[in-house]
Parts: structure tokens; C-alpha cells; sequence
């Protein structure tokens, strides 16, 4: 009786053993095609921004060839969302916006 519960424990043994080898190399392949799947996901997303920058670099690199004294707050006032409800930050930025805004109408004059 004691050898066939040796036989028995030594065939769940190796069960267990091959269950667990396969359980290793289906996570290692789906790790494998995460990995892949993350890559093609994030060449994309650099591609869409590399994009996007080329697109909004170019009018703005086009409005700051002319640099004439006195319109420099204005081009930093263009750069500025003054729109509250689209800020997408939570601290209040109020006080540098009316700054701005300031500086925008009547420079300071050292």
C-alpha cells in the first residue's frame, strides 16, 4: 500500500511539474506578446506626436520671425490659455494670468 501511494504522489509530482512548465511558457509567451503589442502601440503614439509637433512647430516658428519692441507680451499672451474651464492643472494660476494679461496692455517701464 505504501509503494502505490509513493507511485501515486510521484505521478501528481510529475503532473504537477508539467503543469507548471506549461503555465511558464504560456506566460512567458503572452509576455512576449504584450511586449510586442506595447512596442507597436508606442511607435505609433511617437509617430502621432512627432506629428503633431511638426504641425504645430511650424506656425509657430513662423510667428516669431518678426520680432518687433514691445509685442513680446503679446506673443506670450497668444502662448497662454486663458480659459479656465480648459485648464487641465488644478493649482490656480489666476494671479499669473492677469500678470500677463497686464504686462500685455502697458509693459512696465524701468
Amino acid at each position: 500500500m505504501e509503494g502505490k501511494q509513493k507511485e501515486h504522489l510521484k505521478a501528481k509530482d510529475e503532473e504537477e511539474e508539467i503543469a507548471k512548465s506549461d503555465l511558464k511558457a504560456q506566460a512567458a509567451k503572452e509576455l512576449e506578446d504584450w511586449y510586442a503589442q506595447n512596442e507597436i502601440s508606442l511607435e505609433k503614439l511617437r509617430a502621432t506626436n512627432r506629428e503633431s509637433m511638426n504641425s504645430e512647430e511650424k506656425p509657430f516658428v513662423a510667428e516669431m520671425e518678426p520680432v518687433e519692441p514691445g509685442t513680446e507680451w503679446e506673443r506670450v499672451a497668444k502662448l497662454c490659455d486663458f480659459n479656465p474651464a480648459t485648464a487641465k492643472n488644478v493649482k490656480d494660476v489666476s494671479r499669473l494670468r492677469s500678470m500677463i494679461l497686464q504686462l500685455k496692455q502697458g509693459p512696465v517701464v524701468d
